[in-house]
């Protein structure tokens, strides 16, 4: 009988079978058959005989697929193989027998949650705490001072003297302002000496000054408050007297100037600096309270060029000013409103969702006519929509327009009069000849002020602005509003890295005369740092073993501490380098390019820094409610190198820190419940000479290497005075140094630290000395074979073994050391693909593969988990022995079986590599071996880049599960902008009719024309459209994005299945089987012959999300908990509201017009872009 030919592909032998049907629908496609299965499975089943029958004609050999006992036979002797392996060379056993036998060196200590996160707690509090008496004693005597201060009208620049942090950048830049224009003030010539607490250069004798560039430094206004100001030189310098570990003191004053204490030099950008206090995270949350914001946007047609980019960056600017505690809102209207994104309702003003309403603005095009009925009752309606989360405190509408002449009195009778809960706040953008009495009137009738916008430089000081008028009611309130609050964590601008700011408003306490009314300014802010560093200090590190750790959250669910918070260092901004905005170029425009002037707060959520469920969900409200729990939770848990889910057990405890809004929480490992303490005392007592003499201190010496195998040490700070170094060897030279030194009872060392190092030194070397150095490790194809310990050691046999050592030197930080931990059995842990070079390439021994495992004790009925031991296995030689193990031979030596005539034969992963493919997957879906030659530079690499179509199969056949997340810290390079077809900037063009109009010459669209026109003369990019950035440009820096992770893991089967899958005419068998006690699994298939049975490819590499986080339009109606701050102070019965902003509309002379005339007549073409420095823009 003839062998039916495959339909497409080469003709082989080859078993002849009836393809099963794929199911089109459900959510796992695919046919599949346990050893032992459910009757419903069993249907969609054909016994092996029956499926794979023998077709060969007479007198020929032919090789059938093997069977499915026969697979399960191979995989058992892969599971000896190992298992024989890690018992001989691993010495689990014996690491265990070593500890009970110097059980005299230490002792089992144990963790209490419960007394832990309560001791810690109480610890932050009281540090938070002397950072609040500081504050208070601040803002008091910054009140009083400026009560004291008599204003000079007559003050001039030479009369002031002080410290300006910029003087020294200016001095250095020949195009300076203060250079050209020759600075009256006494600025102060200051030496700084370095101090490490604030990783820069200060003067403990002297306070900084910091103003704007856009603010005038010789205003009568700003001299006025340098003078009052430097009386807080004296209270600074005593709160530091009280409290050495005071970091930045600050006072951000409502007028721009800012005062910080220690002096130091500002890190200015290489550009332009605009950086401004009254913009920073800190600042905006203690000037006032939080805030429902609803911005409208007047879109109609006489809101043009360069009228309608004013407005655009304008909202970008407002939007600024909001912090998480805020909701926001935006939308556009012409004869109707709606909104400009996808949100139809306030959402929280975070970065992300900020983002979205920053792009969505740049779509707004100008059309139809003017409504403000439309777009003041579609602001009103969100702000009355009580059935969504918000701030419900200060509600505020923000109108940008051009002008117009309706006032929509009836509008705020229906929604607003007479209680006037919500302050309007108008904003007349461009110069045109529009009465802005109507606007006036609407925001002095609602509680609210008038702005105006004639240019670009006007935007940033007119958006800010509107916090002194919420700042009222917090005045009036007076000492029940001087509350410290505590920030969000954010990037300091002086170089502390990640810090917590205490605020505190300070308040005007003047009279204008006897019987006048009480003064309603904020005059400010005060502030001062506590770094990040500082509070992990207090926390409990390596007693809670590798994966436990201590986290905090606040009211927003951000997380203040976790393990996972390690936000990207960005080179975006003014302050830190970056391209920064340019006053008065069109490079200000649209805010859509625009690079942030500071780093953005970072705003991790608790249940992104983990992987949520239900039970972290629970968790997380119960915190933010202050209230204090326990909860042991089975939860997916991400690897370090984020490649791994592992599913384990974790002991949640939680306690509020009172005084704060904060709350604090420890998370254990039951493993982790007992630590090991060493008890080194009878060998200090006897040794009063330096820790280099005690026992076992010299197996880390270098010389001892060579027999005991080389030592990583963790790099801890073990002692005060030791050098940390990125390189272990010279760290551990540091140490060694050190330690010559250093007597064992020395107060500035760690004596935990260092007593355990010392410990698991010696425990290490009794392993070599009882298991290591007596085998042969090429006998069984054994690179090297490692033991790491939580006391800090990694050992690593035989020494030249250490050359191509990768792992971290930290095994709290290194990933096979965690996971083995969480894990029970053998864990596989191939190289990174990109740490492998190509087989021609390789040279001998030197590419491996990881296995580990952790060893358990158990002391008195306490068990723990002290250490991971593993061997590294050489891959080309175990890939030869996975072949072997795989077929029919009994061992390596065994001549290989033939089939021969008229046999009818299995094959085998040897004899037929040909034909048949045969894996070992890790269980994140990482190849770890194969018997095909041409996959061992592959080995490492996400198997659906190996086989699409196999992998998928594997999914959907539930072997493998997806688990999918967000990495919201990320940093990815600036995407250049689309020149939308290259066309030109949107100009209006007025056709004959309107030149023969002498209504439009007075119109406002002839004098956006105008402005057009001018602005073109002047910057001639604005008549081209928007160029993409050149590759390589030095300004084209990193800025936050997110990144979407998969991860995949082993999903509910555990069992031995045969499968089919099907792609049309061509289809291919495989089988899959988990290896006992290892995170392996073992899949043999038919190789494929087909294109056809190419699938979809399974993505496992980490991806950019465009539209910044999953589905954000969606994530905002179903949005987290949360609790804003306990106090609210938008309303006083006092509060005085005559001051609501005036202004003169700026209608165009006849000459101008006369001029627009002509150069339109004449078509005169723009001409090339001058020079402009930010430096000669005017100033407000």
């Amino acid at each position: 009988m003839a062998v039916p030919a495959r339909t497409c592909g080469a003709s082989r032998p080859g078993p002849a079978r009836t393809a099963l049907p794929w199911p089109r629908r459900g959510p796992r496609p695919g046919v599949r058959s346990p050893a032992s299965g459910s009757p419903r499975l069993l249907l969609l089943f054909l016994p092996p005989l029956l499926l794979l029958p023998l077709l060969a004609a007479p007198g020929a050999s032919a090789y059938s697929f093997p069977q499915q006992h026969t697979m399960q036979h191979w995989a058992r002797r892969l599971e000896q193989e190992i298992d024989g392996v890690m018992r001989i060379f691993g010495g689990v056993q014996q690491l265990q027998e070593i500890y009970k036998d110097n059980r005299n060196l230490f002792e089992v200590q144990e963790n209490e949650p419960q007394k832990l996160v309560e001791k810690v707690a109480g610890d932050i509090e009281s540090l938070l705490d002397r950072k609040v008496q500081a504050l208070k004693r601040l803002a008091d005597a910054a009140e009083n001072f400026q009560k004291a201060h008599r204003w000079q009208d007559n003050i001039k620049e030479e009369d002031i003297v002080y410290y300006d942090a910029k003087a020294d950048a200016e001095l250095d830049d020949p195009e300076s302002e203060d250079v050209e224009r020759g600075s009256k003030a006494s600025t102060l010539r200051l030496d700084f000496i370095e101090d490490a607490n604030f990783k820069n250069k200060v003067n403990y004798s002297y306070t900084a000054v910091q103003i704007p560039t856009d603010i005038y430094k010789g205003s009568t206004i700003i001299l006025n408050e340098l003078n009052w100001t430097e009386a807080l030189e004296n209270v600074f310098t005593e709160n530091r007297r009280q409290d050495p570990t005071l970091l930045w003191q600050v006072f951000g004053s409502a007028t721009g100037v800012t005062r910080y204490y220690p002096a130091t030099p500002w890190r200015a950008p290489k550009k332009i600096d605009l950086y401004d206090v009254r913009r920073r995270p800190w600042y905006i949350q203690g000037a006032s309270s939080p805030k429902d914001m609803v911005i409208i946007v007047d879109v109609s047609g006489s809101v043009s060029g360069l009228t309608l980019k004013l407005m655009k960056t304008s909202v970008c600017e407002m939007l600024d000013t909001l912090s998480d505690d805020d909701y926001v809102n935006v939308a556009s209207f012409n004869e109707k409103a709606q909104p400009v994104s996808c949100f139809t309702h306030l959402v929280q003003a975070n970065v992300r969702n900020k983002k979205v309403f920053k792009e969505a603005v740049q779509g707004m095009v100008a059309k139809g006519t003017t409504g403000y009925k439309a777009g003041f009752e579609y602001a009103f309606d969100q702000l009355q929509n009580s059935n969504i989360t918000r701030a419900n405190c200060n509600k505020m509408i923000m109108m940008f327009t051009d002008g117009g002449e309706d006032r929509v009195q009836d509008v705020f009778e229906k929604y607003n009069w007479p209680n006037r809960t919500v302050r309007v706040f108008t904003f007349s953008v461009g110069q045109h000849n529009y009465d802005v009495t109507p606007l006036q009137w609407m925001a002095c009738a609602n509680k609210g002020y008038y702005f105006e916008i004639p240019s670009i430089g006007a935007i940033r000081i007119n958006t800010q602005e509107y916090l002194d008028v919420l700042g009222r009611p917090m005045v009036l309130a007076g000492k029940e509003a001087k509350q410290v609050q505590w920030t969000n964590v954010y990037e300091d601008a002086l170089g502390l890295g990640l810090v917590v700011t205490g605020t505190l408003p300070v308040f005007n306490l003047t009279q204008d005369g006897p019987g006048e009314k009480k003064n309603q300014l904020i005059l400010g802010v005060m502030g001062i740092d506590v770094a990040l560093n500082d509070i992990k200090r207090l926390t409990p590190n390596y007693t809670l073993g590798a994966n436990g750790y201590v986290f905090a959250i606040d009211l927003n669910g951000y997380v203040l501490l976790h393990p996972n918070l390690k936000p990207q260092v960005s080179q975006v901004g003014g302050l830190e380098g970056g391209k920064p905005y340019e006053i008065g170029t069109p490079d200000f425009l649209p805010c859509l390019l625009q690079t942030t002037n500071f780093r953005e707060p970072v705003t991790l959520d608790f249940l992104d820094a983990e992987l949520e469920d239900e039970n972290k969900e629970e968790i997380r409200r119960s915190m933010i409610d202050g209230h204090k729990g326990h909860k042991q939770i089975r939860t997916l848990v991400k690897s370090l190198d984020e490649r791994y889910i592992d599913e384990a057990m974790r002991n949640y405890t939680w306690v509020p820190i009172r005084s704060t809004n904060y709350s604090l929480g420890l998370v254990l490992p039951p493993y982790s419940t007992f630590y090991l303490q060493a008890n080194l005392s009878d060998q200090i007592l006897q040794v009063k000479l330096p820790i280099s003499k005690l026992k076992d201190f010299e197996f880390l010496l270098p010389s001892s290497f060579e027999s005991e195998g080389h030592v990583f040490i963790a790099p801890r700070e073990y002692c005060k005075d030791l050098n940390a170094s990125d390189n272990n060897t010279e760290f551990l030279k540091n140490f060694i140094e050190l330690m010559e030194k250093v007597t064992p009872d020395s107060k500035q060392c760690n004596n935990f630290l260092l007593h355990n190092l010392i410990l698991d030194t010696g425990i290490t070397q009794q392993l070599v000395e009882r298991v290591w150095r007596d085998q042969d490790l090429n006998t069984y194809s054994l690179l090297a074979v490692f033991a790491a310990t939580d006391g800090g050691i990694t050992r690593v046999f035989p020494n030249k073994a250490a050359e191509d050592w990768t792992e971290n030197p930290e095994p709290f930080n290194a990933s096979f050391y965690r996971r083995s931990l969480d894990n029970r059995g053998y864990v596989f842990k191939p190289p990174p693909q990109d740490a492998l070079l190509r087989p021609l390439e390789l040279e001998n021994d030197t590419v491996g593969i990881l296995v580990s495992t952790a060893v358990e004790l158990s002391l008195g009925g306490r068990t723990l988990r002290p250490a991971v031991v593993g061997v590294k296995l050489d891959l080309e030689a175990w890939a030869e022995k996975f072949k072997v193990l795989a077929s029919n031979r009994t061992h390596q030596d065994q001549p290989q079986k033939q089939c021969g005539p008229n046999s009818h034969c299995e094959m085998d992963c040897e004899v037929n590599n040909e034909d048949l493919l045969c894996v070992l997957i890790d269980d994140g879906g990482f190849l770890v071996l194969s018997n095909q030659n041409h996959q061992w530079d592959q080995v490492g690499r996400f198997f659906s880049e190996v086989d699409a179509n196999l992998m998928l199969a594997l999914y959907n056949n539930s072997f493998y599960t997806r688990k999918e997340s967000y990495d919201y810290q990320a940093a990815c390079a600036p995407q250049p902008p689309g020149n939308l077809g290259a066309a030109p900037r949107g100009i209006f063009v007025p056709t004959i009719a309107d030149f023969l109009n002498l209504a439009w010459w007075t119109s406002a669209a002839a004098w956006s024309l105008f402005q057009q026109l001018l602005y073109g003369l002047i910057y001639h990019s604005w008549f081209q459209a928007d160029p993409a950035e050149a590759e390589g440009n030095p300004e084209a820096r990193e800025s936050s994005c997110v990144m979407k992770q998969t991860q995949y893991y082993f999903g509910a089967v555990n069992a031995s299945y045969n499968a089919i899958i099907d792609c049309g005419n061509c289809s291919r068998l495989f089988h899959a089987q988990r290896l006992t006690n290892t995170n392996l699994l073992f899949v043999v298939a038919e190789k494929p012959l087909c294109s056809q049975c190419e699938a979809g490819r399974l993505l496992q590499k980490e991806t950019h999300c465009p539209a910044d986080g999953p589905e954000q339009c969606e994530l905002v109606q179903r949005p987290r908990y949360r609790r804003g701050p306990h106090i609210c102070f938008d309303y006083n019965a006092t509060e005085d509201t005559s001051d609501c902003g005036r202004g003169a509309s700026f209608p165009p002379s006849l000459g101008v017009l006369v001029s627009l005339q002509l150069l339109l007549l004449l078509g005169l073409p723009p001409r090339p872009q001058p020079q402009v420095h930010a430096h000669a823009s005017h100033r407000p």
